[in-house]
């Protein structure tokens, strides 16, 4: 196959209503048809990247093996192809103007005046080829953020149009997502919102190939032939994307509905064969029968907003179809907890989970936390922050070093157990300045760590400017506390561990961002494994 194939998905109506998820199901299909397929991601927000945006703002920055800041959809895509993605597959507006300008000020464009046609827009349409140019995929797929008819998405339209133009017949398809509301007065479904919705997309020169329709209530034949003859495409085209229990159906849904098989007729793609989602379905027939309850309490500052710890909600999911299990996350809000509340807060839990985050904000209450499933035998999994707010707890409440504290915290602090990195001390500016991506990691012979992974030589992605303060290791490893884990090129703790504990771990890095449904991450299977053998 040579020539490489384009689908761009687009949305419409209303924000939210899973592009990402919907983007990563057809590609799930297509790669289990044997072709390859990656996603890609166009956000239409000025920033260079999702690095220094508030969770509450955009939810959780996602993490590549090299070390790109990127949107949350990324790691959709990651977690139902089980293929790596990169800097490569998110683009923002921020990052392409950045681009355009600096080659404006090397005197690139021989003095002419730049516009937003052609020179934003071919430089979004170079981007958007660049995997394809790779020579590693059959098939791309883009995701367009935001909504057509929003004015920060118009350059990331116009260059589809073009695209679609530049590629020919049967190279580019356009896949348009849109909302049919319910309208529970009128007792029926709306077609509406959706015609206005393509009229929109067909105003900026694009024509709708494959319409997916978001809906609470199942789309009736009328409904579908409504849509396909003031929306201008084929009823088989008119695909149905209901509600569903969890994002994984979503596969099964679009198979049964077709999407996969009108996409590549549209393409002009052979079938080749029906797509083999029998490990998918293991996965959700576990999913879906759990043999056991756990209770695990997720104890961070962000927990108003689901998406802020996105991917640790999904490798709950992973980890607990891998033990047949039913994980209840409990969000626990640190702001909120102190000696007084933690055992009203934590007393019920089968496993405590200290979450990642910036800044002294429920700071204390992630110690109070830690001391709780310490002394109280909890399964205890601390992640990045997490596992920095472990050592403090140990180094206060073992070793009675009171002032205990990271400098983020407290500068002035006479035990600065968590220390910024030596490299990071003269960096002002916040933006893709922090130790990112995948990092090796040795862990020690006999850990529970070791037991865990079942090698010693591993890679994990990272994202902090902070570490654990190597000065105080020898002190603290006579206390008990070990470090397991080790950078083999830095000579960083990355592991702690309390090997008198039933489970006690802490990790630097972030391990939720490479749990797969294909491959569960061994640390959050074995966390949920100590949670139900605690609960017995």
């Amino acid at each position: 196959m040579n020539q490489v194939k384009y689908i761009f998905v687009t949305g419409g109506v209303t924000s939210s209503l899973g592009k990402g998820i919907i983007a990563a199901s057809l590609a799930k299909l297509l790669q289990a048809r044997g072709y390859r397929t990656t996603i890609q991601k166009f956000d239409p927000y000025i920033n260079v990247d999702p690095g220094t945006l508030n969770p509450y703002e955009h939810g959780e920055c996602y993490v590549t093996d090299d070390g790109a800041e990127t949107d949350l959809d990324l790691g959709h895509y990651e977690r139902f192809l089980n293929v790596p993605t990169s800097q490569a597959n998110n683009v923002t507006t921020g990052r392409v103007y950045l681009s355009v300008i600096e080659k404006e000020r090397r005197g690139e464009f021989l003095g002419k005046t730049v516009q937003v046609v052609p020179h934003i827009t071919n430089e979004i349409k170079e981007r958007m080829q660049l995997l394809g140019n790779s020579g590693d995929y059959d098939i791309i797929i883009t995701e367009i953020g935001g909504t057509v008819g929003d004015i920060e998405s118009l350059p990331y339209i116009e260059s589809v149009r073009q695209l679609v133009w530049d590629l020919g017949e049967n190279n580019a398809i356009v896949v348009h997502l849109t909302l049919v509301p319910y309208l529970a007065a009128a007792g029926e479904l709306k077609t509406k919102p959706t015609q206005h919705s393509v009229k929109t997309l067909m105003e900026s020169g694009i024509k709708a190939d494959i319409l997916v329709c978001r809906t609470e209530h199942e789309l009736s034949a009328d409904l579908k032939q409504k849509l396909a003859l003031f929306c201008n495409v084929k009823t088989e085209a008119v695909i149905q994307s209901i509600d569903a229990s969890t994002i994984y159906d979503v596969p099964n849904l679009m198979l049964e509905e077709g999407l996969d098989r009108v996409a590549l007729k549209k393409l002009d793609l052979p079938e080749k064969n029906t797509p083999d989602l029998s490990q998918w379905n293991e996965f959700l027939f576990r999913l879906k029968n759990p043999k056991h309850t756990v209770n695990i309490g997720l104890v961070g500052k962000y927990v108003e907003l689901q998406d802020s710890y996105k991917s640790i909600l999904e490798a709950f999911i992973h980890a607990g179809s891998a033990n047949e299990t039913k994980v209840n996350v409990i969000s626990v809000h640190s702001e909120y907890l102190d000696e007084e509340s933690a055992h009203d807060k934590l007393a019920g839990l089968d496993g405590i989970l200290v979450a990642p985050g910036f800044g002294g904000r429920g700071i204390e209450g992630k110690i109070e936390t830690v001391r709780y499933a310490r002394e109280n035998n909890i399964p205890f999994f601390g992640i990045c922050l997490g596992m920095q707010m472990a050592v403090i707890e140990y180094a206060r409440n073992v070793l009675g070093w009171k002032d205990a504290n990271s400098t983020e915290m407290n500068d002035s602090t006479a035990y600065p157990v968590i220390n910024i990195m030596e490299e990071q001390k003269t960096i002002t500016d916040k933006g893709g300045t922090m130790r990112l991506g995948a990092w090796k990691c040795s862990l020690k012979e006999g850990s529970l760590a070791k037991n865990i992974y079942g090698t010693a030589a591993i890679e994990e992605r990272h994202r902090h400017r902070y570490e654990f303060n190597s000065e105080y290791l020898h002190e603290l490893e006579n206390a008990g506390l070990t470090a397991s884990g080790i950078n083999p090129d830095t000579g960083l703790v990355e592991v702690i561990e309390i090997k008198s504990h039933p489970f006690f771990i802490g990790v630097q890095y972030h391990p939720e961002y490479k749990s797969t449904v294909a491959n569960p991450h061994p640390l959050f299977v074995s966390f949920v494994k100590a949670a139900v053998a605690r609960k017995g």
